[in-house]
């Protein structure tokens, strides 16, 4: 007669495992918007559409800094897009393939809008001033 072993029930209990745990994983869709780095929530909305741009200007104070965003008209910011400052220094701001943003001084950390992504960049500086971008081509 025949026997099976340890080794080869221990094998074939834990690719049982994995193969109900692999099913369960790959046939529930989450309910959740995914989370960047940050743990904020994803940029998209519960239909799986991007959240869109703010259209308007936004001026706000935020920890004692002006935050200022308003939408690009060109150049290297593309039609539409942010252009964001920070005590009327810009802050280089941009978007992920997932729709996510990040920043210069965050630039590990993904947040869902350019506002949440302005405000995590004036609590990083901690009161420091942000230094202005000049490109080299303006100090000609």
């Amino acid at each position: 007669m025949n026997m099976i072993t340890r080794r080869q029930a221990l094998g074939l209990g834990s690719g049982v495992a994995a193969a109900i745990g692999l099913a369960a994983c790959s046939s529930k869709p989450s309910s959740a918007p995914a989370a960047g780095a940050s743990g904020a929530p994803g940029a998209a909305g519960p239909s799986g559409a991007p959240v869109a741009l703010p259209t308007g200007t936004i001026d706000e104070t935020y920890q004692g800094h002006r935050i200022q965003i308003t939408v690009g008209t060109g150049g290297h910011h593309g039609v539409g897009m942010p252009v964001v400052k920070i005590d009327g220094n810009e802050l280089h701001i941009m978007r992920n393939a997932d729709n996510s943003w990040v920043t210069v001084v965050n630039h590990y950390e993904t947040f869902p809008d350019p506002i949440s992504a302005a405000r995590a960049a004036v609590r990083e500086l901690q009161g420091a001033d942000l230094v202005p971008f000049t490109p080299k081509e303006a100090k000609l």
